[in-house]
C-alpha cells in the first residue's frame, strides 16, 4: 500500500513538473534564447537556466520609496520617509489613507517655497487639503530633515 501511494505521488510530481514547462515556455523567451545544442550538452547548466527561467520575476516597475532616485538629496529625502511613519498613511503612487506622493508632486511645483510649506505640513500636521482626515504631526523631525522629505516627494512628477 506504501509503495502505490509512493509511486502515486511521483507521478503526480512528474506530471506537474512536465505541465508547468510547457505553459511557461511560450512566455519565457529567456529560455528561447539559448540552443538545445548547447542544453545538451552541459546538463547542469541546462538545470540551472531551468531553474532561473521558473523563479518568480520581480517586477521593478511596481515602485517603492526610493528606487526611482539613486542619489543625491532626493535619496536622503526618501531614507527619512522609510525610516519615519510616513508609509503607514501614504505610498508612492497610491492613495492609502492620505494622498499618495506623486498626486503631492503633481498639485505642488518643486519650489524652495512649496518645499518649505510642505516641509512644515510635515512637521505641524494638517487637515482639509486632501479631505478631512488629519495628517499626524511630526515635532520631533528637523526643518532640514522634512525638506529633504519635501524635495523627495516633489521629485516624483
Amino acid at each position: 500500500m506504501k509503495k502505490s501511494i509512493l509511486f502515486f505521488a511521483v507521478g503526480v510530481v512528474l506530471a506537474a513538473c512536465g505541465s508547468e514547462s510547457k505553459s511557461n515556455s511560450a512566455n519565457e523567451p529567456s529560455m528561447q534564447a539559448a540552443s538545445s545544442d548547447e542544453l545538451k550538452s552541459d546538463s547542469a547548466s541546462a538545470t540551472n537556466l531551468s531553474a532561473v527561467a521558473h523563479q518568480p520575476q520581480v517586477d521593478t516597475n511596481v515602485t517603492k520609496i526610493g528606487t526611482e532616485h539613486a542619489g543625491g538629496i532626493v535619496a536622503k529625502g526618501a531614507k527619512l520617509i522609510t525610516s519615519s511613519d510616513c508609509t503607514s498613511c501614504h505610498k508612492e503612487r497610491d492613495r492609502l489613507v492620505g494622498p499618495a506622493y506623486t498626486a503631492v508632486a503633481e498639485k505642488y511645483p518643486s519650489t524652495d517655497a512649496n518645499i518649505t510649506m510642505l516641509a512644515n505640513k510635515i512637521i505641524q500636521g494638517g487637515k482639509g487639503n486632501w479631505g478631512e482626515i488629519p495628517m499626524t504631526p511630526h515635532p520631533d523631525l528637523a526643518v532640514a530633515d522634512a525638506k529633504e522629505m519635501a524635495k523627495y516627494i516633489l521629485s516624483l512628477k
